[in-house]
């Protein structure tokens, strides 16, 4: 390690940027977040020592090696810290990429070797970071002082910190929740619990393409101690979990054996209680048929902290993976998201309006009955429809037809994976549909959930 990382308060002191252009430019608003006095100079001569030792740094922005060299010269002569852009060879320090999320900063440097490569490394630590984390580091500091009171062993206040900054507490503050964590944070300094509180997140997994997770989800899948699953939940998701995170499928797949509802809510009751982080991951969005609105019921009664995370719900994923709008203006004013399969066995009545996109989840044991319902109200039995199966994954499948043909298309082409059914004009427009009037069902396989 050539250079050694260090952060320095620029604060109500001067940075004298030499040069132009747009990389002063990047510099100067750089500088001016953290608090500096901007002092400007030409770049096409050298600043007088005077000016140099008023500094506290001294950046070089200019393209003429003579006056690039002379200036950080006489930098280094009275002992003013200086930066050459693209110049560490002439530079007393580098300048890295920075990742600022405000109390917290980020800093990655090459040593000046190679700048688009911190960059890159930069964008990849973006991804991580909670947004919100720079008030996470408030938040706590403006505990300090009370917490340092209230317990004066070093052992428990570290103790009560970890559980603070890692448990539910802190997921609260980065959920954009403060008031809900302040009273938490005063209830844990008074109580000092020996046991930490557990959280409960509702996460949304999309519809089965890891890269369509949220950057929040992603997250707390890999912090979470327990993963109470679906089995829609592809295993690329779930590897993304830590290796020692308990993992428990409920199922939760039409036709097959699962957990009960009752039995779930339990599970995450139980775990929550024992001060566990819990993720309950379900595919698609949590409130989109995924019975979050029962487990929110569930924990509230129980007493038990909850976040919801949204995901990518499977009509969203799958129409984006056809390039087929699920509204437009000259075809489809309206969209409806429909279960075949309500709390009893009956899905609900769904809409025959001709300008009109239905997406049918669960709905294939229903299919040749919404259908009919469908055109007994007075939809064109043409209307185009597609069955996809596994959309966004590498396994997706797609058949499209008709709404007169649609409960033999489900027979026909209907595999182990998901599927969700869409029913209206705009399915015409997508990538791969046959003429808007053609009878014979087209099959088509989609690779990489293009």
């Amino acid at each position: 390690m050539r250079h050694f990382p260090i952060f320095l308060d620029l604060h109500a002191r001067t940075a004298l940027i030499v040069g132009d252009g747009e990389r002063a430019e990047a510099k100067a608003s750089a500088l001016s977040a953290a608090g500096a006095t901007i002092v400007r100079h030409a770049g096409d001569t050298v600043p007088d020592a005077e000016a140099v030792r008023a500094a506290t740094v001294v950046f070089i922005c200019v393209f003429d090696e003579a006056v690039a060299r002379a200036t950080a010269a006489l930098a280094m002569a009275e002992r003013v810290p200086v930066n050459v852009v693209d110049r560490p060879d002439i530079s007393t320090f580098v300048m890295p990429a920075i990742v600022d999320r405000g109390d917290v900063v980020v800093a990655v440097g090459t040593g000046g070797a190679a700048p688009v490569l911190a960059r890159r490394i930069r964008a990849r630590i973006q991804q991580v970071l909670p947004e919100r984390l720079g008030q996470l580091a408030s938040f706590a500091n403006r505990f300090r002082s009370t917490v340092k009171a209230a317990i004066p062993d070093f052992d428990s206040r570290r103790r009560l910190w970890e559980r603070v900054l890692a448990g539910p507490i802190a997921d609260q503050v980065l959920a954009g929740r403060e008031p809900e964590a302040h009273a938490a944070m005063v209830e844990a300094i008074n109580r000092r619990e020996a046991v930490p509180a557990g959280i409960v997140h509702l996460v949304g997994a999309g519809p089965g393409d890891p890269e369509l997770l949220t950057l929040r989800a992603l997250r707390l899948i890999e912090e979470a101690e327990v993963i109470v699953h679906d089995d829609l939940v592809s295993a690329e998701i779930l590897s993304r979990a830590r290796v020692d995170a308990t993992r428990i499928a409920v199922g939760k797949r039409q036709g097959r054996p699962s957990t009960p509802q009752a039995e779930i809510e339990a599970l995450l009751v139980q775990h929550a209680a024992a001060g566990r982080r819990v993720v309950r991951l379900k595919g698609g969005d949590p409130f989109v048929f995924g019975r979050g609105g029962e487990e929110v019921e569930a924990l509230r009664a129980a007493g038990i902290a909850f976040t919801v995370v949204p995901g990518i719900t499977a009509a969203l994923g799958c129409a984006a993976a056809l390039d087929l709008p699920l509204t437009h203006r000259d075809h489809a004013s309206a969209l409806t998201l429909v279960t075949g399969q309500g709390r009893f066995g009956v899905g609900p009545p769904v809409p025959t309006d001709a300008n009109h996109t239905v997406a049918l989840y669960m709905g294939s044991r229903a299919a040749a009955d919404v259908a009919q319902d469908l055109i007994d109200g007075g939809r064109d039995p043409a209307t185009p429809v597609a069955v996809v199966e596994n959309g966004t994954r590498l396994d997706q499948r797609v058949a499209f037809g008709t709404l007169a043909g649609l409960g033999r298309l489900v027979a026909d082409e209907r595999g182990d994976g998901p599927a969700l059914i869409l029913i209206g004009e705009t399915v015409a427009l997508a990538r791969g549909a046959p003429p808007r009037h053609a009878a014979v069902p087209a099959r088509r396989r989609a690779a990489g959930a293009a």
